[in-house]
């Protein structure tokens, strides 16, 4: 678990499959997923079964994301893990958040700490995102991260491609 001023960050729990699925499943939290909400309870248990996995794979995965105020409530789920982009794996930074902790600087404080965690901790050399051209408020996070467009990726068919956003450690 790491504390940080306003966020607490820890590794996801089997506990934490409903509240994965009330973020997920949730249509405000999915207006640019082009795949929608997620459509069952089963759907959260198997995405919370790879990010596990992730984590005792590479040390490292997303986060269920609290507030310090409410270290019980999980806000959020993101953090970098390894993902397919087209037939390259990269290290991927995402992030869903409810929609009640939107408009608080939460993802943008949560992607710098992963960043951050990414070139200082694990000493790894580029971290990636991919967002809908249309989410604006995604990519308002990505470049205060610090991140910049650097391709497109053609990952949804018969949709508009993906924006691919890299940020590289200065080392």
């Amino acid at each position: 678990m790491i504390q940080e001023s306003r966020l607490i960050y820890r590794q996801p729990t089997t506990a934490d499959v409903q509240r994965y699925y009330d973020i997920f499943a949730d249509p405000q939290t999915n207006l640019y997923n082009p795949f929608g909400p997620i459509t069952g309870i089963e759907v959260a248990e198997k995405n919370i079964e790879k990010t596990i996995a992730h984590w005792a794979a590479y040390g490292f995965g997303a986060w269920a994301v609290a507030t310090t105020e409410h270290p019980e409530d999980v806000i959020g789920f993101g953090g970098i893990q390894y993902k397919m982009y087209g037939a390259d794996e990269r290290l991927n930074l995402g992030y869903r958040f409810r929609e009640a902790s939107w408009g608080r600087g939460y993802a943008t404080e949560m992607a710098k700490h992963a960043i951050e965690m990414a070139f200082n901790t694990l000493r790894l050399p580029e971290v990636f995102a991919i967002v809908r051209p249309v989410n604006k408020p995604s990519i308002h996070v990505l470049e205060k991260s610090g991140m910049v467009l650097t391709g497109r990726l053609d990952d949804v068919p018969g949709q508009e491609w993906s924006l691919v956003y890299k940020i590289a450690s200065s080392r």
